[in-house]
């Protein structure tokens, strides 16, 4: 680790951000994660409790990124980011900082965080790439409806594969194909850039952007929606639901597999421990009552 550091504080799916004060003498009033001077573990821990006021029993390190080189007020400082995971929410700015909140951390981009005042081009997103790359973030590629686990398919062999992309291995961590989220996967990687390059569309939508470029799009792959995806948007989509999630009793319903596919019904029943639904054939001249799993019906019309 090198002298100086930005500790990133997590607690579940929040991130802690720390305002400096107005007389703060690099960055007054910017949004910051913990800074600090040290060379090892102890010095981050110590530091993010002396900041926060999180006792240090309730803080863990986890680990550090690469440093990047930054230039402040004319001297070229080497700045590592590192995550700490804290079991407690309870914070009391201390030193530099005057003010905290806890954050999804697609939402960073709304605040103004330090870097975002250095003369340099792209300074505004200094702060974020330095946590993803400790933590990551969630990002959308748009794809062609039903084409969703070829195209989640076909990036993981890209990089498994021995090719050019095979670099940007360490930089995507996951990927996820929510079922019930039609023409979209989800990447979650370090940066955006990462993805772009993964279904071979750096440069984003601007064909000028991309002019040179040696890459091969990636079928059915349209395009890496702009921005970080915030978590909380994201999460319950990620969370396993009962088949029968959404079904009520009223709702009108289309059979979708076995002897009645095609068929319509109406559901009197749902019984959720059993993932099964009771429902009445309308459509038949003599109405039929069948129960079936809930996953083996769509539901075409739902009840006021």
């Amino acid at each position: 680790m090198t002298d100086a550091f930005i500790a990133f504080v997590r607690h579940e799916e929040e991130l802690l951000l720390l305002r400096r004060s107005k007389s703060d003498s690099d960055s007054p009033a910017l949004w910051d994660g913990v800074y600090g001077i040290g060379d090892n573990e102890e010095d981050v821990l110590n530091r993010v409790a002396e900041c926060t006021g999180i006792p240090l029993e309730d803080l863990e390190y986890v680990r550090a990124g690469p440093a990047l080189g930054i230039d402040i007020g004319g001297r070229l400082q080497d700045i590592a980011p590192c995550l700490v995971v804290s079991s407690s929410k309870e914070v009391t700015p201390a030193g530099r900082y005057i003010e905290s909140t806890w954050v999804d951390p697609g939402h960073i981009q709304n605040y103004n965080c330090i870097f975002a005042d250095l003369d340099m081009e792209n300074s505004e997103k200094l702060f974020r790439e330095m946590y993803g790359s400790v933590a990551g973030y969630l990002f959308i590629v748009k794809t062609a409806i039903g084409s969703e686990k070829r195209v989640a398919d076909e990036m993981q062999a890209r990089l498994m594969g021995s090719g050019s992309l095979s670099k940007i291995q360490d930089d995507i961590y996951a990927i996820l194909h929510p079922n019930g989220m039609r023409g979209y996967v989800m990447v979650e990687s370090s940066a955006l850039h990462h993805v772009e390059k993964l279904i071979g569309r750096s440069g984003g939508r601007d064909p000028k952007a991309r002019r040179g470029l040696n890459q091969t799009p990636l079928k059915n792959a349209k395009t890496v929606l702009p921005g970080e995806a915030p978590l909380k948007d994201i999460l319950p989509y990620l969370e396993p639901k009962a088949v029968t999630s959404g079904i009520e009793v009223g709702c009108i319903v289309e059979i979708v597999t076995g002897a009645f596919k095609g068929e319509k019904a109406r559901v009197t029943s749902v019984a959720e421990t059993k993932e099964e639904v009771s429902m009445e054939l309308y459509e038949q001249p003599i109405p039929m009552t069948l129960k079936m799993r809930g996953d083996h019906v769509r539901v075409i019309e739902r009840v006021e």
